[in-house]
């Protein structure tokens, strides 16, 4: 008998403290004002370490048979407690939602925020543009590799060993028969040997030279155009060459040529065009022509019969003419930059400017 009163007794101490305990949280999570009240509420009463676990690790001390009842009512308090905990924190959520639409309302008549975007480098813009002018003449954009054999970017070209510019101080040479290329006549000659006439090309793309200064880098970009066919003349250099001019300098452009040596045309000429700046008198001050009133752009000719026979063609078959100009210098003029080495200092400063 007082074993069995005893059991008795445990269970209806722990059910009467169950008992307790919910009201005493029903009472707190009824007078919670806020979402972290409710829930300091529930850590307190039902958390690992909460009175409610307290309670039920006296389950130990009653009879076995009698462990269901106590378990019952704990789960009881439980699920109300957590209907309760589930009300409030819904209730509470929906008055915190609306405060907070209210306090951090967004005025839609401000102006935006400025955002950054990027844009194209001037050498990009500039080469865009060369190459939409002489595709409208149909040429053709083909590039190919930077480090180049000394054959295509000399010997097939007509520069001799013993020529200056293949001295170590204007080449990068970066292996046995194998230099950094110093033009993009190497691409030229490449199609010529892969392909038969017509030829109608450009070259854009990276060059390399041993200089360094305000108007030259180590690393800096060309455009070289080819044209061969058969019975292409002097004249179509010129017309192609003209309205080149207008199409990058404007309408009123006119163009020079001077007679001028490169190994790989026969006969060659220097470019110039009249100053797009002054305009209608010059301007001694200038610091476009510096007075000239022209300004040199590029250099062209009849492409060398030496060229045709490397390439397999025949020279008393065919004719045609090569170009080539400086991406950089077109830019410089252009925008009237100073300095070439702001072209590739990353200076966000300075790149805005065209963007």
């Amino acid at each position: 008998m007082a074993a069995s009163s005893s059991g008795i007794s445990a269970k209806q101490d722990l059910i009467s403290q169950l008992d307790k305990i919910g009201a005493l949280a029903e009472a707190e999570l009824q007078s919670s004002g806020n979402s972290e009240a409710i829930e300091k509420v529930r850590v307190g009463f039902l958390g690992k370490k909460g009175k409610l676990s307290e309670v039920l690790r006296g389950l130990k001390d009653v009879d076995p048979k009698d462990r269901p009842a106590v378990g019952a009512k704990a789960n009881e308090w439980k699920a109300r407690l957590e209907g309760i905990i589930e009300s409030r924190k819904s209730e509470f959520g929906s008055q915190e939602l609306l405060s907070k639409i209210q306090s951090e309302r967004i005025d839609i008549s401000l102006p935006s925020r400025e955002q950054h975007r990027g844009g194209l480098h001037p050498l990009t813009q500039t080469t865009l543009e060369i190459v939409r002018a002489f595709a409208r003449l149909g040429f053709d954009v083909t590039t190919g590799p930077e480090i180049d054999t000394e054959f295509l970017t000399f010997d097939a070209i007509n520069i001799p060993k013993d020529h200056p510019a293949r001295d170590m101080q204007d080449t990068f040479f970066v292996g046995p028969g194998l230099v950094l290329r110093t033009h993009t006549s190497p691409v030229q000659m490449r199609t010529l040997l892969a392909k038969k006439w017509p030829v109608r090309i450009l070259a854009p793309g990276a060059v390399y030279r041993c200089d360094n200064d305000a108007t030259h880098s180590p690393m800096f970009h060309q455009i070289e155009g080819l044209w061969v066919d058969r019975g292409v003349k002097m004249s179509d250099l010129r017309g192609v060459l003209d309205f080149f001019a207008k199409e990058i300098f404007g309408s009123k452009t006119k163009v020079r040529m001077r007679p001028s040596y490169f190994p790989f045309v026969e006969p060659g000429a220097e470019i110039d065009v009249s100053c797009f700046r002054c305009v209608k008198t010059i301007d001694s001050h200038c610091p476009v022509c510096k007075g000239s009133g022209w300004v040199e752009i590029l250099g062209a000719g009849m492409v060398h019969p030496h060229l045709f026979e490397v390439a397999g063609y025949d020279p008393a078959e065919v004719t045609g003419f090569a170009f080539g100009l400086g991406i950089e210098r077109i830019t410089m003029l252009l925008y009237q930059i100073p300095d070439l080495r702001l072209m590739f200092q990353g200076d966000m400063r300075f790149l805005k400017q065209f963007s």
